[in-house]
């Protein structure tokens, strides 16, 4: 089920957590297997895991199994839990004195309220009369709070959370603020039980409450004043009467107080909360307390630091997702309040399509017009509606849409498949799963329902349409039923374009919610739903007037005396849902982009987006340029690097910094097992603390400046609060059986990562300091894990393997680093993600190895064969998330045959990474003799063996007409792509067009699959078409972005030659027939000067022992075994600066040509396109390199001349 609580950027909700009450909830009912009875099941909810549950679980005894006695368990265990409670349970509970024995079965959904005038009582300061009361329920309450508390002031409150309220008590004590379900506080000063009390004797804050549910738990929170992040005034049925406070744990809750109360406890709020949020960076709402939203840019508000949350997006400094949020936020929307959940537009109308043309306007739905006027013939017929309205009574004013947009029942059906919201909406629907024809199933008819087909249908989105792939998955197997035409329910259908893959609908969709059309469009929308057309005239004219009972202040349900009225009234705003604050009066000023850098660059996923150059490195992996010396050098191997501000800081091993000012480190590994603290500036330990568990201290993280969490020999993960120079143990966290090698925290996600010699990894929970889940299947101990900030991501290094996981434990895709026979010396020793855009699909992980090689990956799709299992493949890794899908290219393997051959050259491929088909399309045969690959210094080697079955194909020892005869793999229909060595320095006869005959004529070639030419007349068509098309060599094998060429504005490009190519992209990306699409690391591009091993001309190599990022994503740096740290960067002049292929200057004595030896007068020269040394007779040639996206022309060597001639002719 979801958690509950926030993580991450932009007010995401990414974790699962367990539902311990699942089968509970959906138990096993053997009675409607029965003909009898079948029809009981569809009035039932169940699951298909419920059935397998009750075979493992079922009693002997007859009577136990009518009983559910394992569920009866079950339901004791959950009325409060007890230390290390099991991973349901809210985060909430995590303080001791939790085990107060209170009355059972206090499971509380009712909404307990006082409407009485609670002035006098709620305000009540100083109560210590309370203490001195004597009586069970007060004992009970103080009971649960921290040893020693006293309570200052006490009101009265309602905690929303979904369709459920849980009355109870709002405590300040000294340190702490307490929510305590089930309790009230009488007009006496009394704290009574509420189930202990008469009926008349209780007064509900919320009117029409809905009825209680015995599973549902009571929970007491405990929040420290320093941990609350904002406090926002809210509505509540259209009342101004609530409260939501954010915690920096991630946890909110949503408080509604009675009338006339909210404003004082606001006010108390603010005066005991120590560390609100009053930036814009950090604000949930983008600004700060005192700006406007509607503020104009002007020089005073900036001076005085007004700027507001819509100054800030039409300058670009926040994304649309944040934006969007921000205004949510604003505007009173709450993931607590299914009636008030954040409201997300549809942004695109193409759900057919293979491939999104985000430069096509027909791909995006007309943001200018409400979802109901997004056809004509719906348009009419809503203003017909308007037009014609009459009431007879006078009471309801003439409207468009009787239905709204956003309400508990749109937001509870788009989640039915994850709990807790599958509860949501069985309790609205009656118990029952609603018709499969009406639930929701396909995004696509879900769209169609809500712009064209359905005129009672005009919902928009919700935020997790664009940020959690788990709610389009059936992952809890419910029997959703089967439509009229058989289909049973299941996942979501997924467009073509999502490939198959919900993470990847994820991604597609958020690039869509930032391109430039909706970037362009959005303030149209805005003026919808928050701005000036969503009420008065303009409202009528842009044919967006809903009911008037979904607007604030058109009804007060305090002063309707009628009971049955004012719960009609109640319930018709609870169903139907409530219009947003208004926050703009004027029309919202539209998003300009000109001269905006686009921060999306084009690949084979993402056609055709407007693109401007950009600094970005993973953008620029080509053109990389490494510093010539080190920028920084320690005593001792690095550790840690971080970019502080405009500095550069880095520690040695067994040293971490303490943010977020890293003016201080955390020091381990000493003779006397002690943990040291002291300044950046010098090595004398400012304090040192010895009692520390038993066993040596191997990893060390500080995600905060208060948290220090330590691990090692024990195997046992301790968490440390630091305060005052005092380390304060919190808790140990036992898991492991083997020494933990190292460590990840991230603050936002509040999560920690272990790695262990135990081959498995641990993800446990910052703030509740529990175990989440375990993460196995690594074939080595965990040498490095991280955990990328803004996604959440997961990726952990064993042996020469990195995986990569979602924060739910998933596994994405692995991939074997190892080139050639030396795989203990390219052990992975650290990783590191770019965390920018998390959108762009050329986001890296980088890996650094003990053959001082960086290298870079990139998760991407890759279409392979669904051939019946018949062994794993050596090419692609295992999913281990389907394990019912086919390997990719499984063959049989009879010795000696062809089938053996092709296995031996897919390993050389899979250890030089996969085969960018974009970049080599297949051998030039024509003339003469097979090319032969030639390996430079900067390349990684390769073992003997495999060097001579590299070799074994130029001398055609395998012959491919044979082999086509023998094994029906390589039939015309798969043509394999030739091979491509690791560093992309090829100097051989290349042919690498873009549009042949083959990409044109037959399927794409994979990318893990291996070319070889047909025969002599395929290689000749290929070759001749080769004479029609762009360059495409690559140095990194798979670039996404090598397919496209990039054009500045003095470039002269002909537009139909660009509208072909998007045309070929697409075609390569269309899924063919007995193919499925498969999520790998992709090999990008790798970083070996300095460094590397495997390069003569480095004299100090050394493993690369730390990586990071600059915040900019403009630099790498790149930390060794000897403390050197040098830069790659991406260079302002391609072509003309220093690239990490270049073989370095000290690396050759003379011309790789002709031989001549260099000297004073015979100068070195580079060639840009294969990086070896040449004099200038050798060197004399120019041209453009497009793979480099040099598209001036630059020195080369004569032998890449000829083949960039050759293949760039047109």
């Amino acid at each position: 089920m979801l958690d509950m609580t926030e993580a991450g950027p932009c007010r995401m909700r990414k974790k699962m957590v367990k539902n311990e009450l699942f089968y509970i909830h959906y138990p096993y009912r053997p009675e409607a297997e029965g003909g009898d009875n079948r029809a009981l099941k569809y009035k039932v909810a169940t699951s298909f895991d419920s059935r397998e549950y009750y075979k493992h679980w079922r009693p002997d005894s007859l009577v136990e199994s009518d009983s559910y006695s394992p569920d009866v368990a079950s339901v004791i265990s959950e009325e409060w839990p007890q230390d290390g409670g099991d991973l349901s349970e809210e985060r909430e509970i995590g303080f001791q004195g939790l085990r107060s024995k209170l009355q059972v079965n206090r499971s509380v959904s009712e909404q307990d309220d006082d409407n009485e005038s609670m002035d006098q009582s709620s305000d009540a300061s100083e109560q210590e009369c309370s203490r001195k009361d004597d009586t069970p329920d007060n004992q009970s309450v103080l009971r649960l709070l921290e040893e020693g508390e006293k309570i200052t002031h006490m009101f009265r409150c309602a905690r929303v959370q979904g369709l459920d309220t849980y009355e109870g008590l709002l405590l300040f004590g000294k340190e702490y603020f307490y929510v305590v379900d089930g309790f009230t506080l009488l007009k006496t000063r009394e704290i009574r039980d509420i189930d202990s009390l008469p009926a008349n004797m209780h007064d509900p804050i919320i009117p029409n409450s809905s009825p209680k549910n015995k599973h549902q738990k009571r929970i007491c929170s405990k929040f420290s004043y320093d941990d609350i992040r904002e406090v926002h005034k809210r509505r509540y049925l259209l009342q101004p009467i609530a409260l939501e406070v954010f915690s920096a744990d991630g946890r909110n809750y949503l408080l509604v107080f009675p009338r006339k109360v909210r404003n004082k406890v606001y006010a108390r709020f603010l005066a005991v909360a120590t560390a609100i949020t009053d930036s814009a960076q950090e604000s949930l709402a983008g600004q700060r307390r005192g700006a406007n939203v509607e503020s104009g840019a002007s020089l005073l508000s900036n001076l005085i630091g007004e700027t507001s949350v819509t100054q800030r997006w039409l300058r670009g400094e926040i994304s649309n997702f944040q934006y969007l949020m921000h205004l949510n936020t604003l505007a009173g929307r709450s993931y607590n309040d299914l009636m008030q959940y954040p409201v997300f537009p549809w942004v695109l109308a193409d759900y057919d399509s293979e491939e999104l043309d985000l430069n096509d306007s027909a791909t995006f739905r007309d943001l200018c017009k409400p979802m109901g006027a997004q056809t004509s013939d719906r348009l009419e017929q809503f203003k017909k509606r308007y037009r014609e309205w009459d009431d007879p009574h006078g009471e309801t004013p003439p409207y468009h849409y009787g239905t709204f947009y956003s309400s508990a029942m749109i937001v509870a059906s788009y989640l039915v498949r994850m709990e807790p919201f599958t509860q949501h909406f069985l309790r609205l629907q009656g118990g029952h799963f609603d018709l499969a024809d009406r639930m929701f199933h396909s995004i696509k008819d879900a769209w169609l329902s809500a712009s064209k087909h359905n005129m009672a249908d005009v919902k928009e989105l919700i935020p997790e349409f664009f940020y959690l792939p788990e709610f389009l998955l059936n992952s809890n197997r419910f029997d959703l039923g089967a439509k009229q035409n058989g289909v049973q329910l299941d996942n979501i259908i997924l467009p073509a374009w999502a490939k198959g893959d919900p993470r990847e609908f994820i991604r597609v969709h958020r690039m869509a919610l930032e391109s430039d059309y909706v970037s362009a469009h959005l303030h149209e929308w805005i003026d919808l739903i928050f701005g000036y057309k969503q009420q008065g005239p303009p409202a009528v004219e842009a044919v967006n007037v809903f009911h008037h009972l979904f607007y604030e202040g058109n009804v007060d349900i305090y002063n309707i005396d009628d009971p049955l009225k004012k719960n009609a009234t109640i319930g018709f705003i609870n169903n139907f849902g409530q219009i947003p604050k208004q926050l703009f009066k004027k029309p919202h000023p539209a998003k300009k982009l000109t001269n905006r850098t686009s921060v999306v660059d084009p690949g084979p996923i993402m056609p055709g987006l407007s693109y401007c150059h950009d600094k970005l490195f993973f953008h620029n992996l080509d053109n990389l340029k490494p510093s010539l010396h080190p920028i920084k050098e320690l005593k001792g191997p690095v550790g840690q690097i971080i970019q502080h501000e405009k500095s550069v800081l880095a520690v040695e091993q067994n040293k971490v910094l303490i943010g977020p000012l890293y003016n201080r480190y955390v020091a381990w590994g000493f003779a006397d097992y002690s943990l040291r603290i002291g300044p950046y500036e010098n090595d004398r330990a400012s304090f040192v603390w010895e009692d520390v568990p038993s066993g040596e201290i191997l990893c060390c993280s500080c995600p905060d400046s208060k948290i220090v969490i330590t691990a090692g020999t024990s195997s046992v993960v301790t968490v440390w609060h630091y305060d005052k120079k005092k380390l304060t143990l919190k808790r140990n966290l036992h898991g492991h059986t083997e020494p933990v090698t190292c460590l990840a925290a991230s603050r936002p996600y509040n999560l920690i990562v272990s790695g262990s010699r135990d081959y498995t990894c641990i993800l446990w929970d910052l703030s509740r300091l529990a175990i989440v889940r375990q993460l196995r299947g690594h074939t080595a101990p965990v040498a490095a894990v991280a955990i990328n900030d803004l996604t959440g991501d997961i990726a952990t290094c064993a042996g020469t393997t990195i995986t990569l996981w979602t924060i739910n434990g998933q596994e994405v895709a692995s991939v074997n680093t190892a080139t050639g026979r030396s795989d203990r010396l390219q052990q992975i020793l650290c990783v590191a993600f770019s965390q920018l855009n998390e959108w762009d699909n050329q986001n890296v992980i980088m890996t650094g190895s003990g053959d001082g090689v960086v290298r870079m990956w990139s998760a991407d799709y890759i279409q392979i064969p669904i051939e019946p299992k018949k062994e794993t493949s050596s090419l692609a890794p295992v999913d281990l998330t389907s394990p019912e899908k086919p390997p990719a290219n499984a063959r049989n393997s009879n010795p000696g045959s062809p089938d053996q051959q092709e296995t031996m050259a897919e390993r050389i491929v899979r250890k030089l990474s996969a085969v960018d088909t974009d970049d080599v399309d297949s051998f030039r045969t024509q003339h003469g003799p097979p090319s032969v690959l030639v390996k430079c210094d900067s390349e990684s080697s390769l073992s003997d063996e495999d060097a001579d079955s590299v070799k074994s194909f130029g001398k055609g020892r395998m012959s491919p007409p044979s082999a086509a005869t023998a094994n029906p793999g390589w039939r015309q229909d798969e043509r394999r792509t030739s091979l491509l060595q690791h560093s992309q320095t090829v100097v051989g006869l290349l042919n690498t067009q873009q549009n042949s005959k083959a990409t044109l004529e037959e399927p794409q070639v994979t990318k893990s699959t291996l070319t070889i030419p047909q025969d002599s007349k395929d290689s000749q068509d290929s070759a001749d078409d080769a004479k029609a098309a762009t360059l495409r060599m690559s140095k990194s094998e798979n670039s996404l972005t090598d397919s496209f060429v990039m054009i500045t504005e003095a470039d002269v490009v002909d537009a139909d030659k660009h509208a072909e190519m998007r045309r070929a992209r697409w075609r390569r990306n269309v899924l063919r027939e007995g193919f499925r699409w498969s999520c790998q690391l992709v090999f990008r591009s790798k970083l070996t000067m300095h460094t590397a091993f495997d390069r003569k001309d480095n004299t100090e190599p050394a493993a690369v022992t730390a990586l990071a990022v600059s915040k900019d994503h403009k630099t790498v740096y790149v930390g060794d075994a000897r403390g050197r740290i040098f830069t790659w960067s991406v260079t302002e002049h391609p072509g003309r600066a220093m690239a990490d292929h270049w073989v370095r200057d000290e690396g050759g004595d003379s011309c790789l040509a002709c031989g001549v030896r260099f000297s004073f007068s015979e100068r070195r020269h580079h060639c840009r396109n294969c990086g070896q040394l040449f004099c200038s007779r050798c060197s004399r040639f120019e041209s453009e390199i497009s793979r480099l996206r040099i598209l001036k022309p630059v020195r080369v060597c004569q032998t890449c001349y000829t083949s960039l001639k050759s293949t760039g002719d047109t």
